[in-house]
């Protein structure tokens, strides 16, 4: 009789039993690669999948994304050796995050992140990452896990449900100090201020005065850049 081993068993690998298996090689895969490639820093750009450019009405998130990935990569790549670069990471699909990678590209692909996550209707990753830069997560968490361990700041364009909870993930870190305190950029005043009225939280005392300070809201590329040129080494 021919045995299988345990680790080379596909039906037990997918099992419910093996699920730690599976979250430990979403954590192992993943910190193999971003120490092989050197990704120790990044620069985290959130938003929705569905922004297209050149919109019917309102701003142009997509082109504007682009214009501030371009902007962090040559700024980076200008400043920083090699090894301490600023990646320029998102969840790798379309939209928001299409739109940063395409930016970044202009300057140099191989600083694009991709951690993508497999979802019901088939998320791919963009055209402008590179293979053994992009990430294919299961579990929710891992994928927000890598996020945050590799984040120095964040970016994030309007967005739904996905960017909503990934930004008050990060923020509930940062304020429980279960993360380090890293900055975050909301784009487009009208759409956060439409959508989260934080000042009434904090009138509330549901949260402090504090952590407004939390959030840097901007309208356009150029205040974008600068804040995050004078709050990044």
């Amino acid at each position: 009789m021919k045995t299988t081993k345990a680790y080379k068993n596909p039906q037990f690998l997918m099992s419910e039993e093996a699920r730690t298996v599976r979250i430990l090689c979403e954590y192992l895969e993943p910190q193999t690669r971003f120490r092989r490639f050197g990704i120790e820093r990044a620069v985290i750009f959130f938003g929705s999948a569905r922004l297209k450019p050149k919109p019917a009405e309102g701003p142009d998130y997509f082109t504007l994304a682009a214009e501030l990935a371009e902007k962090v990569a040559a700024w980076t790549v200008s400043t920083h050796p090699q090894g301490r670069r600023y990646h320029i990471c998102t969840g790798g699909g379309p939209g928001i995050m299409e739109a940063a990678h395409a930016g970044a590209a202009r300057v140099d692909r191989r600083l694009n992140v991709a951690l993508n996550i497999s979802l019901p209707f088939e998320q791919s990753v963009n055209e402008f990452v590179e293979a053994d830069h992009a990430f294919e997560f299961h579990y929710f968490f891992m994928r927000k896990f890598w996020f945050k361990n590799v984040a120095q700041a964040m970016v994030v364009f309007p967005g739904g449900f996905g960017t909503l909870d990934e930004l008050f993930e990060m923020l509930t870190l940062i304020q429980t100090s279960k993360g380090a305190h890293i900055p975050i950029v909301l784009f487009g005043r009208e759409f956060w201020t439409e959508v989260i009225d934080f000042e009434a939280l904090a009138r509330r005392g549901l949260i402090g005065e504090e952590d407004l300070r939390l959030i840097y809201r901007v309208d356009s590329v150029e205040a974008a850049f600068r804040h995050l040129k004078e709050v990044l080494p």
